[in-house]
């Protein structure tokens, strides 16, 4: 507890800093308040927009279709690397498929997506699921990695099955590198739900800031870039507070 108590407190004057440099800056001139609304004023204007159930109702559609993405691509992603962990000649197949992929910004496929499948809800989820399953498959691979060959040859001297050997072997040793994992696809899928949002859709977050962001609407542009900033950092210390529970299966 003392240990972390300099950290929180080196934390929280960074914040009072970053913050009151957002609210002097503009009320001094330094920067210009019609590009940059001190931080009282992007702080009232998103109390404000908090009001409208039209925009709760856009940021409920975006973390929908954000957890969606995310509970489709951590299994798909956690499968296809075990499988491709533990089958050599399949890995050596398509490893470089995989690499190549994962190198490759995503944004360069959001047009293909658009155009097979539109702009519905179905269409973010997919693009989400694409933006994050590489990042749990490499994740799951680099897990895969850390499991100890003895656990699974004494559990298979015991005659435990492949599924007995995944649950109770695998999954426990996994797990806190999945996690970490698990934590930067949440990230990664949130950037790509937005992206899709912001390019072509009616509804969401990422089309609330595209349209403050072309109608020149600073206030409320900063005011939604704050809002899905404390959005990504619940989401994130929360998949952390599980991740420290589960720290104790590294050893």
């Amino acid at each position: 507890m003392r240990s972390s108590l300099p950290v929180l407190l080196g934390r929280a004057l960074l914040i009072a800093a970053f913050l009151g440099a957002w609210e002097a800056l503009p009320r001094l001139g330094v920067a210009d308040p019609e590009l940059l609304p001190p931080f009282s004023t992007v702080l009232g204007t998103l109390w404000g927009l908090l009001a409208r159930p039209a925009l709760r109702a856009d940021l409920a559609i975006t973390t929908v279709q954000l957890l969606v993405a995310v509970a489709v691509a951590l299994p798909v992603g956690t499968l296809l690397g075990l499988l491709l962990s533990e089958n050599p000649r399949l890995g050596a197949i398509f490893d470089p498929l995989v690499f190549f992929l994962f190198s490759i910004p995503k944004s360069i496929f959001l047009p293909m997506f658009i155009l097979t499948m539109g702009i519905g809800f179905w269409q973010k989820v997919a693009f989400g699921v694409f933006s994050t399953v590489f990042i749990v498959l490499m994740s799951a691979t680099a897990a895969v990695r850390a499991v100890r060959p003895d656990h699974v040859f004494v559990a298979r001297a015991f005659g435990a099955t492949r599924a007995q050997i995944a649950w109770r072997v695998y999954l426990p040793s996994m797990l806190p590198i999945l996690l970490e994992g698990f934590r930067l696809a949440v990230i990664f899928g949130f950037t790509a739900v937005l992206l899709a949002e912001m390019y072509a859709s009616r509804t969401g977050m990422g089309h609330q800031i595209a349209s403050w962001g072309e109608n020149f609407m600073m206030d409320r542009l900063f005011a939604g870039v704050l809002l899905l900033a404390i959005v990504a950092i619940v989401l994130n210390e929360a998949i952390r507070a599980v991740e420290v529970r589960c720290s104790h299966w590294r050893s």
